[in-house]
């Protein structure tokens, strides 16, 4: 489909009342046709029938799944430690809500470090980069390493370079810092076109005008990428309520593209497959720790982790109860410090 220069002169009138805040996106010459490659796309699947790799699921449990048992309280504190060797963190309603960090967060790290575990921290949230996640830990008194951390904005960027996407396409991004530094980093362009992939995270300065040009590249470039960071509903910007998450962004783009996206962040099995092979681990050595039943409980059992979910975040003890919840943890417990309460309780 092409774009008459009359609709494309109309279409930047629209856009120059957009936010003065938001990220400038790539500029449209008045004129000009706004894609070099207009052929029709190359195919009409969904993108839901892509994977990352052989088959790989996109973190959605089938229907036909068996049932999986009611999930335990937490009790043997040693004998979940002992067998793993690493222990995956959620950040948000696990170690902190919004900037407040949640009581026994530094002595639980502290111990499990003591016992040779390795701690990896994997966030949904792309607002920031590695980088940037690692000063925030620093603000919060914690000592984490940037590669302890795995966030959805590296994620992206992680798997453009693990299909070889080229460098000379450019990526459009409707999202915030974390995800335009990632790109950077791995070597990737975020500004001007023509487009091959449009990638979607939580973003705060979000409208009409990033709404209409990703459904644009989507639609109009063939074989123009798709790509969600996660499907998150609600995100914790303070610790007093819960808000909108990037899932509702990747829905908009959903809504007017009539696609469904490639999902790197959790519960998709990418960040679980890059992690282990980047630390050389067996997937039946890590325990996902996490307070999200539909991601990060999830993300553990697609990948065959053993699974704790906390109660210190999105998810309530009747949430996790109740019949319509089919996604069971092995274990849940009030909160991470409960590693250390509950071990010195049982001497």
């Amino acid at each position: 489909m092409l774009m008459s220069s009359g609709v494309s002169d109309a279409f930047l009138a629209v856009s120059a009342s957009a936010s003065s805040r938001s990220p400038t996106p790539p500029a449209l010459a008045t004129g000009r046709r706004l894609f070099s490659a207009l052929l029709p796309p190359s195919s009409s699947l969904s993108s839901s029938n892509r994977h990352f790799g052989p088959r790989r699921r996109l973190g959605r449990r089938s229907s036909t799944m068996a049932a999986r048992a009611a999930a335990q309280r937490l009790e043997n504190v040693d004998e979940l430690i002992d067998s793993v060797e690493t222990f995956l963190f959620d950040c948000d309603g696990v170690i902190w809500k919004g900037d407040k960090l949640i009581d026994g967060v530094p002595g639980t790290l502290d111990m499990l470090r003591s016992k040779g575990k390795r701690l990896v921290f994997v966030t949904n949230n792309s607002t920031k980069s590695r980088k940037q996640y690692g000063k925030k830990f620093e603000t919060l008194g914690l000592s984490v390493t940037e590669e302890e951390i795995f966030a959805s904005s590296f994620a992206a960027a992680a798997y453009l370079k693990s299909i070889d996407f080229p460098k000379d396409k450019k990526v459009y991004v409707i999202g915030e810092d974390g995800i335009l530094k990632e790109l950077e980093l791995a070597g990737y362009q975020y500004l001007g076109g023509p487009v091959g992939a449009v990638v979607v995270g939580f973003d705060r300065y979000f409208n009409y005008y990033k709404v209409q040009y990703g459904t644009l590249c989507v639609r109009e470039n063939p074989g123009c990428l798709f790509i969600a960071t996660n499907r998150d509903a609600v995100t914790h910007l303070t610790d007093a309520q819960e808000w909108a998450g990037g899932g509702s962004m990747v829905g908009a783009i959903c809504g007017s593209t009539q696609r469904e996206p490639l999902v790197v962040g959790k519960p998709s099995t990418f960040m679980m497959d890059y992690l282990a092979n980047k630390f050389g681990i067996l997937k039946s050595q890590i325990c996902m720790v996490g307070d999200r039943l539909d991601t990060d409980i999830l993300f553990g059992q697609n990948g065959g982790c053993k699974t704790l979910l906390v109660l210190s975040g999105v998810t309530s003890l009747q949430m996790l109860q109740s019949p319509s919840n089919s996604i069971q943890p092995d274990f849940y417990t009030n909160k991470i410090s409960d590693l250390v309460t509950l071990k010195a309780a049982a001497v």
